[in-house]
């Protein structure tokens, strides 16, 4: 009797280690040259069931300021149909845009300690430029699932709550192509309470903010004077 109960509870113990959202652990590792880079921090990872549709992340509300002719974070990773808010708390006009993939808008010029939003309904990466600053740049990054992370300096990340089952890897990093990084993509297992996947490799390239054009498709001109610094 003894026995047949500590089966049971053996048995029992098992089923709910399987059933229990697992942390999904690894490292990106940025080459730039053939050689690793000094810091992997901004590689964005996530995980997409292979049978049926992700969970839709909670939307939420973003900042990402416009101060001292930067925008801050440069990188912003955010559930799809979030809001992002763009505070201008520089003392001259901005006016941010995206027109290269993603979420397309234009905001137009609007003042110091003013504000504008965008509400992000596409998944992937929208390139984020001033009309007016062309050393201004950031990436918005609009994940679909809710099993993302980002890598540290170290190129380590940790997506935590993923329940088990099959998933497609995929990663994203400024500086690379479209098409390695489609190369990269492969099918992962996530079963117990932990899993740590093989590293990956992302050869650095060119960003697209390296000369970007305004948003006409046009070189930048001479910055205007005040209160166009």
């Amino acid at each position: 009797m003894i026995k047949g109960r500590l089966g049971f509870l053996l048995l029992l113990a098992s089923c709910l280690s399987w059933a229990q959202p697992a942390t999904v652990s690894g490292k990106v590792i940025i080459q730039q040259n053939g050689k690793p880079a000094r810091s992997a921090a901004g590689a964005v990872v996530w995980l997409t069931p292979t049978k049926g549709e992700a969970p839709k992340p909670p939307e939420k509300t973003f900042r990402l300021v416009q101060k001292n002719k930067h925008f801050s974070p440069h990188l912003l990773v955010v559930p799809i149909g979030s809001a992002v808010v763009f505070p201008n708390e520089d003392p001259f006009f901005h006016n941010v845009f995206s027109v290269y993939e993603g979420t397309r808008f234009d905001l137009g010029l609007y003042e110091s300690g003013s504000s504008k939003e965008v509400r992000f309904n596409r998944p992937g990466p929208s390139y984020i430029f001033c009309n007016i600053h062309p050393e201004m740049s950031a990436v918005i990054m609009v994940m679909a699932t809710p099993y993302y992370a980002t890598t540290n300096n170290a190129g380590d990340y940790s997506i935590e709550g993923v329940p088990p089952g099959d998933y497609e890897f995929s990663v994203w990093y400024e500086s690379a192509q479209p098409e390695e990084l489609k190369q990269l993509q492969r099918r992962v297992t996530v079963a117990g309470t932990s899993a740590h996947l093989d590293p990956v490799t992302v050869a650095a390239a060119p960003s697209l903010a390296v000369n970007h054009k305004n948003k006409y498709g046009q070189d930048y001109e001479k910055a205007p004077p005040y209160p166009f610094p």
